[in-house]
Formats: C-alpha cells, sequence, structure tokens
C-alpha cells in the first residue's frame, strides 16, 4: 500500500493493538522535539553525575536529536512492557542480612533482547501496510532518551527519582523505541502526579536523589553495583546492605506502585532461586558457575569480578558469624585485587565487632 493513501489515525490505532497483542501494556506515540529536555541533560552531564557512564558523554548532540541518530526519523513509537514478577519476597529479602538482594528486573531473562525482538515483530507488521522501510528499534541499546521520549507519548511522567510512573501502573515496567519515517498522529503528555510527595528522595541509603527530579549516579546503589567496574567508594558501603544488584527502594516506597501489576511475561519471572539466595552460596560460585546461572540474564554484563565485589561489601554488612569470616578469609588469596580489597574491607567490620 503507498504511503499516500494510508489512514495514519487507523495505523496509529493498529500499531497499539498490534502492540498489545505482542504483549506490550502500553504503545504512544510522538514526535522528535527534545528540546525541552537537552538543557536539563547537559546540565547533568556538567555535573558531573554520570560518573563513570563515559556512553552518556559520547554521540554528541544524537542522544537528543533522534534525527541525527536515525536520518529521516520524524516520529517515535514508545513501548513500556510490565516486569515485577510474583511472589518475590521483598520485604523479606531486605530485612534478611543474610540474603542477598537483587533489583527485581534482573530476576529473569534479559530484557533487551525480549523487547527488541518484540518490537521488531511491530516493526514488520507496520511494514506489512506501508510501503516503508524506515524502522529502527531500541531497547536501551543505543543513545536514546528513553524516558522523555515515553513521557511525550503519553505513557507516564519523569518522577522525582527519575523513573517513569503511569498512574494506573506504578514504575515496575520496561521501555523500547521504534524510530519511524511514518509522520504517525501523536499522543498527548500526562500531567505530572508527585505532587508534595518525596517519599523516594527520603528512602534512598546513599542519597542519591539529591533533588527534586535530580539523580546523582555517582552515589546510587545501581550506579555502584552495575555500571561502576572499580571499587566501591568505602562512604557507600554500609549504605549499601544486602543490595547485590541494584536497588528498588526508591520504587518500593512510590505510592503509585500499589496500582503495578504483576507481569504476565514467563520469562521476566526468577531464575536459578535468586529472588531471594543466600549471600554464602552466591559467594561460592565459580566464574563457570556465575557464568552458567547468569545465561541470558543482564546479571552477566558486570562479570564475575564485579559479582563478587558486590557480594563481599554485602558479607560485611552481614551479621557476625564464623561461617562468614572463614569464607571471606578464604577469598582473600583470589587472584583480583578488586575483589580482595572487598573482603578485606568486609572482614575489617566483622574484627571491629570482635
Amino acid at each position: 500500500m503507498s504511503n499516500t493513501n494510508l489512514d495514519f489515525h487507523d495505523l496509529a490505532h493498529s500499531i497499539k493493538t498490534w502492540g498489545n497483542t505482542l504483549g506490550f501494556q502500553q504503545i504512544g506515540i510522538t514526535d522528535i522535539d527534545l528540546s525541552a529536555y537537552e538543557g536539563r541533560f547537559l546540565e547533568w552531564l556538567k555535573l558531573g553525575f554520570q560518573g563513570k557512564m563515559r556512553y552518556m558523554e559520547q554521540h554528541g548532540s544524537k542522544r537528543y536529536h533522534p534525527e541525527e541518530l536515525i536520518p529521516g526519523t520524524i516520529r517515535v513509537i514508545s513501548a513500556r512492557i510490565d516486569y515485577l514478577p510474583p511472589s518475590t519476597e521483598i520485604p523479606q529479602v531486605l530485612q534478611d542480612p543474610n540474603l542477598g538482594y537483587i533489583s527485581r528486573y534482573a530476576l529473569g531473562r534479559d530484557y533487551h533482547k525480549l523487547i527488541r525482538k518484540r518490537l521488531s515483530q511491530l516493526a514488520k507488521k507496520i511494514s506489512a501496510q506501508t510501503d516503508t522501510l524506515g524502522f529502527r528499534t531500541f531497547a536501551d541499546s543505543a543513545p536514546v532518551l528513553e524516558k522523555p521520549l515515553a513521557e511525550k507519548a503519553g505513557l507516564g511522567w519523569i518522577g522525582k527519582h527519575t523513573n517513569l510512573i503511569n498512574r494506573h501502573a506504578g514504575s515496575w515496567f520496561f521501555l523500547g523505541e521504534i524510530y519511524t519515517d511514518l509522520p504517525l498522529p501523536i499522543d498527548t503528555p500526562v500531567t505530572n502526579h508527585c505532587g508534595s510527595c518525596s517519599a523516594c528522595i527520603d528512602v534512598c541509603p546513599t542519597k542519591a536523589i539529591v533533588g527534586p527530579y535530580q539523580l546523582d549516579a555517582r552515589r546510587c546503589i545501581s550506579y555502584l553495583t552495575i555500571e561502576l567496574r572499580e571499587a566501591i567508594p568505602v562512604e557507600f558501603r554500609k549504605m549499601m546492605g544486602n543490595r547485590i544488584y541494584g536497588c528498588d527502594d526508591c520504587q518500593l516506597v512510590c505510592p503509585w506502585n500499589r496500582y503495578a501489576k504483576f507481569t504476565g511475561e514467563t520469562d521476566f519471572h526468577p531464575r536459578h532461586e535468586l529472588a531471594a539466595p543466600q549471600l554464602l552460596e552466591l559467594f561460592a560460585w565459580t566464574e563457570e558457575e556465575f557464568l552458567q546461572k547468569t545465561e541470558g540474564s543482564a546479571i552477566r554484563r558486570i562479570g564475575h569480578e564485579c559479582w563478587l565485589r558486590n557480594i563481599a561489601v554485602a558479607l560485611g554488612n552481614a551479621p557476625h558469624d564464623e561461617k562468614v569470616i572463614w569464607t571471606l578469609q578464604n577469598k582473600m588469596t583470589h587472584p583480583s585485587a578488586l575483589v580482595r580489597e572487598h573482603v578485606e574491607w568486609a572482614l575489617q567490620q566483622h574484627s571491629n565487632l570482635d
């Protein structure tokens, strides 16, 4: 069908219907004008809040000018998909310092692959109705301002913790995008409903939310345990508690998450009993076991060395126990200086309790 004969309003409606059929909870469409967000992003970089995430500084203006990243782009189709698995024992894990807390998004299959596959299927359906090949799909996989685009597309508003919030679904969802050259009608953004609430700011263990809508990633436990490949600053180690991969505290206290829905995607359900794992068992994994048990998982991206680094910190925060001390002492001969440094710190915490 020629694009000149297309009813783009009907096509937009069909895209949303197809998206729901493919498992997305919501589809929105927006233009590519991100001028309202450009200044905020550049100021965030200027303040150094990106830390060691050098990729945030790369690609020039392509991140906030979609048409520079993919020439010809005039619209962005934004999609969201719920990921919160049922029965994940969140409070029990955080309250038991012998267990390791893993951010709920990382318990199942790596979302990047699943979302891009679904978006590619959606793009193919659109292509079948048009004569265009002007599509590119993304899922946290390119210099894309996902949350601003989703906010503009009406999927929610960016909350004070800088996550996207949907008043009917909370914030436990992933985002993905299709860049297209089709002149589709755009959706209306929703209004912000954070009001005077500061629960996310108040609860952050490391005070990473330095002000409403301002996140200093250098203080964020998700950054420290996932993005940072160096030693975790000593000042934050006690504050990390038993969080070994990411942190969900700001989402846990958000009032809007009382409306969150459990995911119907079994691929996002916990694997290898990681919803409430024993720290000592995780610390005993060899690199081979780590690679085997994190196959297809987002956790694998940090590597075995940082995995042990994170767990060593959690064991330093664990209750004083001879088995914990013995296990840490056995890791003092680990070939990684990074691991040994954090093990030594953990042992020092226990020696202070003697």
